[in-house]
């Protein structure tokens, strides 16, 4: 392995905490894969073992990322350490509690207030996620503070950091009283759920394949993943735009790629605000009407715009002064 990989891989595994949480993810994947082979039970019209297969996959790739954010920090790496390590316990707590109610217990996890210790686990769900997202807010406004070697690194790093806990909070939208459900408490009734993912239909209707996401209406998942995501897609872009460097000399200037960044910051924001209206008009991701495609035509195009005048306004780059490749580390 080269001395650039070798680094890579040291600084993506550096912080332990994280790293094993990462590895016990990596673990329940395969049970969970398993799982949706071999268990036909179900839960909400979905494989009991649908819910821990995504958790994992999502957690493993958050928990890698931060680790590897961590080695970013110059100065305040202790404070990114501690802000590290409670993110990778309470999501440690996060997925006992959905192991135990999901696969030991067979109850629904979410929204699920039907008895005493579903209420229970449900709120200490929502303190373990609620402190996660604390510390990566603290982590993120640690890495706002610091200078980075690289600037385009540094625009991918916070902007993917900014969205993701974006996307984050807006899982709090499925935690709100459904309409039928508000119904029941003015009737005099006891609804045994309290939120849910779809808008518009009831949770547990035709989805798409694993990921569940609803055909027939809104679904509230879909801004939380595509918001979280940012974490990882941003970072990876700044990557990719460092390697085209080596064919398109414009790139080899970190501002123009900083100026990229922020443009794909903004275009990530306004997908996620896309997705966010969409859902909340309890409308299907796959089946767009006309003024979604509409603002989605929008931002392409205004996304697109954005980089042709960066790219545009740049002068073409002296070659003969361009620094190499491995002088934009």
């Amino acid at each position: 392995m080269s001395d650039r990989g070798s680094g890579i891989s040291r600084a993506v595994f550096s912080h332990r905490p994280l790293v094993i949480m990462a590895g016990a993810m990596t673990v329940l994947f395969a049970v969970a894969t398993v799982g949706l082979i071999v268990d036909d039970r179900t839960l909400v019209n979905a494989s009991l073992w649908a819910k821990p297969w995504k958790f994992s996959i999502s957690i493993a790739l958050y928990t890698v990322t931060l680790s590897w954010m961590i080695t970013l920090l110059p100065k305040w790496r202790r404070a990114g350490w501690w802000a590290g390590t409670v993110v990778a316990v309470a999501l440690a707590a996060d997925m006992v509690l959905l192991v135990w109610q999901i696969a030991f217990r067979g109850r629904q996890l979410h929204f699920n207030v039907a008895g005493e210790l579903d209420r229970t686990i449900n709120g200490w769900l929502a303190n373990a996620a609620f402190t996660a997202w604390g510390a990566t807010l603290v982590l993120g406004v640690l890495l706002l503070f610091q200078k980075l070697p690289d600037k385009a690194q540094a625009s991918a790093v916070r902007g993917g950091l900014a969205v993701a806990l974006t996307g984050l909070m807006l899982g709090m939208l499925m935690f709100g009283p459904k309409p039928e459900q508000e119904a029941m408490w003015q009737a005099g009734m006891k609804s045994p759920v309290v939120g849910g993912h779809s808008v518009g239909v009831p949770d547990g209707g035709p989805g798409l394949p694993l990921i569940g996401w609803s055909t027939t209406g809104g679904d509230l998942r879909i801004p939380h993943f595509v918001g979280m995501h940012a974490l990882q897609l941003l970072p990876l872009l700044a990557a990719l735009l460092l390697m085209l460097a080596t064919r398109f000399p414009v790139l080899r200037d970190e501002l123009v790629r900083r100026r990229l960044m922020r443009t794909a910051t903004a275009g990530y924001f306004g997908l996620v605000a896309l997705v966010t209206w969409q859902a909340l008009r309890g409308q299907s991701i796959v089946r767009p009407d006309f003024w979604t495609m509409a603002a989605g035509a929008g931002l392409v195009l205004g996304v697109a715009a954005a980089v042709w005048g960066v790219l545009a306004v740049t002068p073409a780059p002296d070659i003969r002064k361009t620094p190499a490749l491995h002088d934009l580390k």
